[in-house]
């Protein structure tokens, strides 16, 4: 039996601008809460001028913004304040990425909205959050991943410092507000009462660093970057073939030795250098040249086939065009469309989030035109349009 999107008929409001506030409200969307975005009249988020471009129209902004309604609204103007204030009575979560004290200087600090609105749940995504001494400070998704300790255990070792080649800074922070956002919600269940979420894009970064931390705890060292092996699991790493790269992770000796027999390297799985994980850790990198001197011999499409088939772990490394090809990335519903008016049919990556009674379909409606659903929001939520005129 199919059933409603699980947040449908939840009401959100927007404030957020670039990549982390709208990827988590977007996130929201997809579950079916109703979003609607605040925008400053005139120019709206920042993003609208990011591109590339399609049909005159942001590709960047599209994507993240799909599935939202978008009025604009100049908090600083006492008549907008006033239909901001008519959403807020009736919304159930506020969601914000101004720098800290933004909002408490237009008057909507968490302490006066919990007052007015006590089961409205706020979310606020920042660089260093609310509280401690860097809470002030501007950041960006390549300085939380530089201050966080990611760039410091990516790349290859003795080469610059490499950012990691998606915003991981920004769409942990959305994944973990998002997550706060929802648990928030099922606590206000309980009690009434809406929460304060408050996420840390630094904070965010430094949660993903589980295993580099054991290990620095572990042994007075801190992590340095090791390409793409893993740093306690052998083998787990890229390796060439003869016409590319392969991905192979053996996770236990089992599949080791099942990797051996595949690789004609029988004797090398009962070698005491490299029969326990731990030895292979300490040996890798003579077991990584016996490994490659057999992986020369045939192309990736070749290994990953005969590796599949032994229940091994392995797979090609694809370019994002590959990606879009990929009949597992179809199968799964990963690729999503838009029909936008100007832009015409834009393509976007679906939802990760599979519910088994939740209907799932391709299509979504495009990102909103920036005021374009101010006349029925104000008459969904019975609001009545301020008698000057607009120039948005």
């Amino acid at each position: 039996m199919e059933t409603q999107a699980p947040l449908n008929g939840l009401v959100v409001l927007d404030l957020t601008r670039v990549l982390a506030g709208p990827y988590c409200t977007m996130l929201l969307a997809e579950l079916g809460a109703r979003v609607i975005k605040i925008e400053r009249p005139g120019v709206g988020d920042d993003s609208r001028q990011f591109g590339p471009f399609m049909g005159g129209k942001s590709a960047y902004f599209m994507s993240l913004n799909r599935e939202k309604e978008s009025i604009a609204l100049d908090l600083k103007d006492q008549e907008d304040r006033s239909l901001f204030d008519g959403l807020l009575a009736q919304a159930d979560v506020l969601v914000e990425n101004y720098a800290p004290g933004v909002m408490e200087r237009l008057g909507y600090g968490w302490d006066v909205l919990h007052r007015r609105y006590p089961r409205l749940v706020m979310a606020s995504i920042s660089g260093f959050g609310q509280t401690g001494p860097y809470a002030s400070y501007p950041a960006y998704d390549l300085i939380v991943q530089g201050m966080g300790g990611v760039m410091s255990i990516t790349g290859h070792p003795d080469q610059p410092p490499t950012r990691v080649g998606t915003s991981v800074g920004d769409i942990t922070a959305a994944l973990f507000a998002a997550n706060g956002i929802q648990a928030a919600l099922l606590k206000r269940t309980q009690t009434q009462k809406g929460s304060r979420v408050d996420v840390s894009m630094l904070d965010c970064q430094v949660a993903l660093l589980e295993n580099a931390i054991a290990r620095c705890l572990s042994t007075g060292q801190a992590p340095t970057p090791l390409g793409a092996r893993h740093p306690s699991i052998t083998p787990f790493d890229t390796f060439r073939s003869s016409d590319g790269y392969l991905t192979i992770a053996a996770g236990n000796d089992d599949l080791f030795a099942r990797l051996c027999e595949v690789l004609d390297l029988s004797a090398v799985a009962s070698m005491d250098m490299y029969a326990t994980n731990e030895a292979r850790t300490k040996h890798v990198d003579s077991l990584k040249a016996l490994m490659e001197a057999k992986l020369v011999q045939k192309t990736t499409e070749e290994w990953v086939d005969l590796l599949r088939a032994a229940g091994i772990p392995a797979g090609p490394i694809q370019d994002v065009k590959e990606v879009l090809q990929d009949p597992q990335i179809a199968a799964r519903g990963m690729l999503v469309t838009a029909d936008d008016p100007e832009a015409g049919e834009i393509t976007m990556p679906g939802n990760p989030i599979q519910l088994n009674d939740v209907p799932t379909s391709s299509q979504r409606r495009p990102a909103p035109t920036l005021d374009g659903d101010r006349s029925r929001i104000l008459k969904d939520f019975g609001l009545s349009e301020p008698t000057k005129s607009r120039g948005s």
